[in-house]
C-alpha cells in the first residue's frame, strides 16, 4: 500500500515559527511532528511506499527525511497551493494509472494515537474521525441507517448547521486509488470549490456518488498541530506517554520533561511538560508547560505556556512567549 503525506502547507497560524521552518519540522517533545508519523508507518511495516507533497521549503523536509530514515520515499512537489484535494492530485503520476491501489492519505501536521494496521484492515474505505463539541474547524461526515457515509461537509458555519459532530481527522483510508484520482481530476477539471479551494471532501463525496462505500473508523488519540495552544497540548500528550526520568544537580525536575544534548542547566525548576532541546543554557530558571528549541539561552526568568524559537534569547522575563528563531528579549 502507497501512502500520501502533504506536507506543503505554510503554516500561518504558528507564525514566526513558520517563517523560516515548514510547520512539519517544528519539534515536538524532542522531535520534529513529521518524525512520528513516518516512524510509526516504518515500524508498523504498512506502507510500500511513502510519497510526500511538498511545497514552501520542501528542501528542507526532503533532506530531514532522508537523513532520519531508510525507507523508499518519494517527494513530488505542489507547485500552487490550490487546497488538500489539488495537493493529494499531485500524487497521481506515482500510482498505475488504470490499477486500482489500496492508499492511505495521512495530514503530515496531525498526529494519531491510534492502530493503523486495524484501521487499514478493512472490507470497504474508511474515514478517520473524532467527535467534537464544535465543528466549525473541521470537516464533518453524515451517515446512513447502514453506517456508511454519505455526505461531507467541509467546516460548517455554525454548530446548528450541521448535521454530525464526527469531525475528520486526517486520516483517509481508500480502497480505489483510481477512484480518488478520476475522483480528483472530475473536481479540478470542474472548478468545483468549496472555501475557494479544491477540497479532498468533494472528492470523496463524487467517490461516493460512484458507488464507492466508505464507513468511519473512531480515532480517540488525536494530537492536533496547527497552532501554538495545541502543538502544546501534543507536547503535554507525548511527554506523558513517554515519561523520561531525569536527575540534574542543583535542578528540580517536575515529570515528564523532555531534555536535549548538550543542555546546561543551573538552579532551575523545570516542568512539568517542558521540552527543552540541544545546546540550550538555562539558569536561574521556572520553565513550564513550553517548547525551547535549541541553542537558545534563558536566565533569570519563568516561562509557561511558550514556544521559544532556535538560537533566542530571554532574560528577566516573568512571561507567556512566541518567540521566533534568534531572537532577543
Amino acid at each position: 500500500m502507497k501512502v500520501i503525506i502533504p506536507v506543503a502547507g505554510f503554516g500561518k497560524r504558528l507564525r514566526p515559527h513558520t517563517l523560516s521552518n515548514p510547520k512539519v519540522l517544528l519539534n515536538v517533545a524532542g522531535d520534529p511532528m513529521i518524525f512520528y508519523i513516518v516512524d510509526q508507518l516504518i515500524k508498523d511495516r504498512i506502507a510500500s511506499s511513502i510519497i510526500f507533497i511538498t511545497g514552501f521549503l520542501g528542501n528542507r523536509i526532503e533532506d530531514y527525511i532522508n537523513e532520519t530514515f531508510k525507507f523508499k520515499f518519494e517527494f513530488v512537489v505542489q507547485e500552487e497551493a490550490h487546497g488538500l484535494g489539488h495537493a493529494i492530485y499531485c500524487a497521481k503520476k506515482k500510482f498505475s494509472p488504470d490499477k486500482k491501489e489500496d492508499v492511505l492519505i495521512i495530514l503530515g501536521d496531525t498526529l494519531f494515537d491510534v492502530d493503523l494496521k486495524k484501521m487499514c484492515d478493512n472490507k470497504y474505505s474508511v474515514i478517520g474521525v473524532k467527535k467534537v463539541d464544535d465543528p466549525r474547524r473541521f470537516g464533518v461526515v453524515e451517515k446512513d441507517n447502514n453506517g456508511f457515509i454519505n455526505k461531507f461537509i467541509e467546516k460548517p458555519a455554525s454548530p446548528k448547521v450541521s448535521p454530525s459532530n464526527e469531525a475528520i481527522v486526517g486520516l483517509y483510508y481508500l480502497k480505489d486509488s483510481k477512484l480518488l484520482f478520476d475522483s480528483l481530476e472530475y473536481i479540478i477539471e470542474n472548478n468545483i470549490k468549496s472555501k475557494g479551494e479544491f477540497q479532498l471532501t468533494d472528492a470523496l463525496e463524487k467517490m461516493i456518488n460512484e458507488n464507492g462505500k466508505m464507513k468511519t473508523f473512531n480515532v480517540n488519540g488525536w494530537l492536533d498541530c496547527g497552532k501554538p495552544e495545541t502543538i502544546l497540548e501534543t507536547n503535554r500528550y507525548i511527554l506523558q506517554k513517554r515519561n523520561k526520568k531525569y536527575k540534574i544537580k542543583s535542578c528540580l525536575i517536575n515529570d515528564p520533561v523532555y531534555i536535549g544534548k548538550n543542555v546546561a542547566l543551573e538552579n532551575c525548576i523545570i516542568g512539568p511538560h517542558a521540552t527543552i532541546n540541544d545546546n540550550c543554557v538555562l539558569k536561574n530558571c521556572n520553565i513550564s508547560n513550553s517548547i525551547i528549541s535549541e541553542d537558545c539561552v534563558i536566565e533569570n526568568s519563568t516561562l509557561t505556556e511558550s514556544l521559544i524559537g532556535k538560537s533566542s534569547k530571554v532574560k528577566n522575563k516573568i512571561d507567556v512567549l512566541n518567540l521566533g528563531e534568534y531572537s532577543e528579549i
